[in-house]
């Protein structure tokens, strides 16, 4: 069990129910290659699981009987790295559902993947690409040595075939992550000196900058018991919570597959071992289920709920408020 979970679970964290499931957010897999300091997933270039060609099945027969669904995410580790990637954004794309691909940019340079950034150019896949600062240093020291340089010749290249360019459709979007146990930045402002040093300094565009709250889990919770941390940024979380932000959380309209097809309220909770439905240990799989059984559902919440709901809010899309 996840060595910080039962610093979780005792929780206060407001009751959450589900509306209409809209979002499948599927994790194809921990094997990445890079290895970030604030990673949730504890994902590397040493972890070997990813999902089957059978999972990836189910995933396409659950969007099939659940016609709500429109926007497949696709997450990691690097998904690109699944050889069954591909299959499941082409197999999404004929069925007209929006699909993102949560990139880290440096896997574009990867043996293997050379024409990937053409590829989810012609599927018109929308890219939400990792990048934790706008200066060298900071990524640098956060990701590895050399991935801000790796990180720039991606989104030009990204940029060369449309991507957030006027017209073209082609949607790409910005991760930043702080450095440490702090909330983000306010969004707004700090997505307009992204879009100016980018631009100035690289000729780089993007569409939008999300700010994501570092969650108390996995890897980066790990460092922050081992720093005496874990505490104090929990009362950070929960000093900061705003009841406003509870009517936007992303667990309201999406649910999270894991690599073997087992089933989660949200990505965090898919990495705490916490399944979806009651308090218990017992798992559901994709195959058992279909959208529309989910609404109205109960959300298992704990403390690293207050991630979410901190200040201006933290999902998968960025601030939830301004």
């Amino acid at each position: 069990m996840h060595a910080t979970l039962p610093l979780l679970l005792t929780s206060d964290f407001p009751p959450l129910s589900r509306r209409v499931v809209d979002t499948l957010q599927v994790n194809l897999g921990y094997r990445c290659n890079q290895s970030c300091l604030h990673c949730h997933v504890g994902a590397g270039p040493n972890r070997t699981e990813e999902m089957s060609a059978d999972t990836v099945q189910a995933v396409i027969a659950f969007i099939d009987a659940s016609p709500a669904v429109r926007c497949l995410d696709l997450t990691g580790g690097a998904p690109e790295l699944n050889p069954h990637f591909r299959d499941l954004v082409l197999a999404a794309r004929s069925r007209g559902v929006r699909v993102i691909d949560r990139c880290n940019l440096t896997i574009l340079e990867e043996p293997g993947q050379e024409d990937l950034a053409e590829f989810l150019a012609l599927q018109q896949v929308e890219v939400v690409a990792s990048l934790p600062c706008y200066l060298e240093d900071n990524v640098d020291r956060q990701r590895g040595k050399g991935v801000f340089d790796a990180s720039i010749r991606g989104l030009q290249r990204l940029n060369a075939l449309g991507y957030a360019q006027d017209g073209s459709g082609l949607l790409l979007n910005l991760v930043f992550n702080p450095q440490g146990p702090s909330l983000p930045p306010a969004q707004e402002a700090l997505q307009a000196d992204y879009k100016k040093h980018l631009l100035s300094h690289f000729g780089v565009s993007f569409n939008q900058l999300f700010t994501l709250a570092n969650m108390p889990i996995q890897r980066f919770g790990s460092t922050l018991v081992s720093k005496g941390q874990f505490n104090s940024y929990m009362q950070l979380l929960r000093s900061a919570h705003r009841e406003a932000n509870l009517d936007q959380v992303m667990c309201r309209s999406l649910i999270s597959v894991d690599w073997q097809g087992y089933v989660y309220d949200c990505d965090f909770n898919q990495q705490l071992g916490l399944p979806l439905g009651g308090s218990g240990p017992a798992r559901t799989h994709l195959s058992q289920l279909q959208a529309a059984q989910l609404q109205g559902q109960a959300i298992r919440v704990a403390d690293h709920c207050f991630g979410c709901t901190a200040g201006q809010g933290s999902s998968c899309g960025g601030a939830l408020a301004a």
